[in-house]
């Protein structure tokens, strides 16, 4: 390794994980979070097999798993203006982040739903409760403990998929990277380097979630 390559891989690193810090961990906290509110509302409606409303979310989930999620950043920051819709970068990928990962998280929480025995919800009736009563305080604190993992998984997916927002000319870690490489013509060490500052986000986001885990075990025992 030349002391030139050395040089550029320490002189680019900040120029990197800066876009990261900036960019990349807020459209992800901001699309998850997002898509979590997507995901519960969607995975309730279909619990509660409302009627019309149900085959509308299953719509949904069917396009949205099985569409890539590149073409739907392109058909909303490309496709829109067409139709006299025209939005910013960043805000264009938070929508398609946040729209992909409820699709895929309903699914999580739905199952997760349906996992909580019958008998607590007719427990719940028989007191009294309302069905949003059983619900808030039965089923879902149940089924997020349930979902905790997957949806873990799927943050640290997120995480990794933003640097697909590169495409609409978000100016996340990837995009800088490659601009980067355009001036120095180093692909290989540079594209590893922010392969690194990737995994280094995604291995923290796993020990937050094994933190999680253990948390929520222990309050599940009591």
């Amino acid at each position: 390794m030349s002391e030139r390559l050395i040089e550029i891989l320490i002189s680019s690193f900040p120029k990197i994980l800066l876009p990261g810090l900036l960019t990349t961990i807020p459209l992800t906290a901001i699309s998850f979070a997002a898509g979590l509110v997507i995901a519960v509302i969607a995975a309730l409606i279909q619990f509660a097999n409302v009627p019309v409303l149900k085959q509308i979310i299953r719509f949904y989930v069917w396009v949205i798993r099985g569409t890539p999620l590149l073409v739907q950043l392109f058909v909303v920051f490309y496709g829109l203006p067409s139709v006299g819709l025209l939005l910013d970068p960043f805000p264009s990928a938070c929508i398609c982040f946040a729209i992909n990962e409820g699709a895929y998280a309903s699914e999580t929480i739905r199952a997760s739903l349906e996992s909580v025995p019958s008998g607590q919800i007719e427990a719940g009736s028989c007191v009294g409760m309302s069905w949003w009563q059983i619900m808030r305080r039965i089923v879902l604190p149940q089924a997020f403990r349930t979902a905790f993992p997957t949806l873990g998984n799927e943050l640290i997916s997120m995480v990794k998929d933003t640097s697909l927002a590169a495409n609409i000319t978000v100016m996340e870690m990837f995009m800088q990277t490659q601009r980067i490489v355009a001036v120095t013509y180093e692909p290989l060490a540079l594209y590893i380097e922010v392969g690194v500052i990737y995994l280094i986000f995604s291995t923290v986001l796993s020990r937050m979630e094994r933190f999680g885990e253990k948390r929520l075990s222990v309050y599940g025992k009591r």
